[in-house]
């Protein structure tokens, strides 16, 4: 008795995976055409920017915020037993700056858009919106998913840096909570003898991490299928899989940045 193809997926994982990467790379493919074509959406990018970066801003800064916090009652208890209390701001900077916003903010956005893409795509899906659209003459990759990675890719420096500023001020308001700085003396010392490529390397990486969580996002959520099953699936595997692939990138870009700017 033959064995039917979904059974078959089942039973072979590494075949799902390759049939997965190479749709990703189909998709890919059509967004990239339908960016390069004219006319762009820009109501709609502008919409998507909004819900994509603004309303992920108080979040976001709240996580750089708890950074700060934790990294100056951390550093600070391990500094001051191994008597070098005076590094404290610069290790606060560098830190929060270099590592800890890029990967935080790109977690952040992963767990809240990319779960917010996928469903509200899924659910288009599902419901044949996109077909109804493409019956309408109008591309669906240029109106919901170009829009919505080229929102992500700008929206995550802006959001980084809103959360490094965060982190960095709580650190300051911490550490003279114990013992007072002045923010001036903490922002100098903190900074002293760094450069540009310590810093804005690690902020524009991110744009990678908002090209991961829009593509894996818009692509489960228009390959959605099973009603609403399919849209908390599309959902739930957009968050996974994008958190994933912005962590694996990270690993790959630090190493790249140490060796392009060392």
């Amino acid at each position: 008795m033959a064995t039917s193809p979904s059974i078959q997926m089942r039973t072979n994982p590494i075949s799902a995976v390759l049939e997965w990467f190479g749709e990703l790379g189909i998709f890919t493919a059509q967004v990239l055409k339908a960016a390069f074509t004219l006319p762009f959406e820009w109501s709609e990018f502008v919409r998507q920017l909004d819900e994509i970066g603004a309303r992920s801003l108080p979040l976001v800064a709240l996580a750089g915020s708890a950074i700060g916090v934790v990294l100056a009652l951390e550093t600070r208890y391990s500094l001051v037993r191994f008597g070098a209390k005076s590094l404290l701001p610069t290790t606060i900077v560098f830190a929060v700056v270099t590592e800890m916003s890029p990967i935080i903010t790109g977690l952040v956005v992963s767990g809240r858009v990319g779960a917010g893409i996928g469903a509200e795509l899924a659910a288009m899906k599902v419901t044949e919106q996109i077909d109804a659209i493409e019956a309408s003459a109008v591309d669906p990759y240029k109106l919901l998913a170009v829009t919505r990675i080229a929102a992500c890719i700008l929206a995550l420096p802006l959001l980084t840096l809103a959360a490094s500023f965060c982190g960095v001020l709580m650190g300051w308001v911490t550490n003279t909570l114990i013992e007072p700085i002045s923010l001036m003396r903490f922002i100098n010392t903190g900074f002293n003898n760094a450069s540009f490529k310590d810093f804005l390397p690690p902020t524009f990486k991110t744009c990678v991490f908002g090209l991961i969580i829009g593509l894996i996002a818009c692509y489960q959520g228009m390959r959605a299928r099973g009603g609403a099953e399919g849209v908390g699936t599309s959902a739930t595997t957009s968050v996974v899989l994008s958190s994933l692939f912005v962590i694996l990138a990270d690993v790959v870009l630090v190493k790249l940045i140490i060796l392009i700017f060392p």
